[in-house]
């Protein structure tokens, strides 16, 4: 999630700073043993909503 200050970043910076978020490549980090728990969690949701 991102969110911006209205006041601080104008609505062009928001665009541009959103499409380097979105093209930009994870590496992982701190959160990854999260992120892998969150993905764990959907995968078994699929298969649930596939039954």
């Amino acid at each position: 999630m991102l969110a911006f200050g209205a006041r601080v970043v104008g609505i062009e910076l928001a665009k541009m700073i959103i499409d380097t978020w979105l093209t930009g490549e994870y590496e992982g980090g701190r959160h990854q043993v999260r992120i892998d728990m969150l993905k764990e969690i959907e995968e078994r949701q699929k298969k649930v909503n596939n039954c």
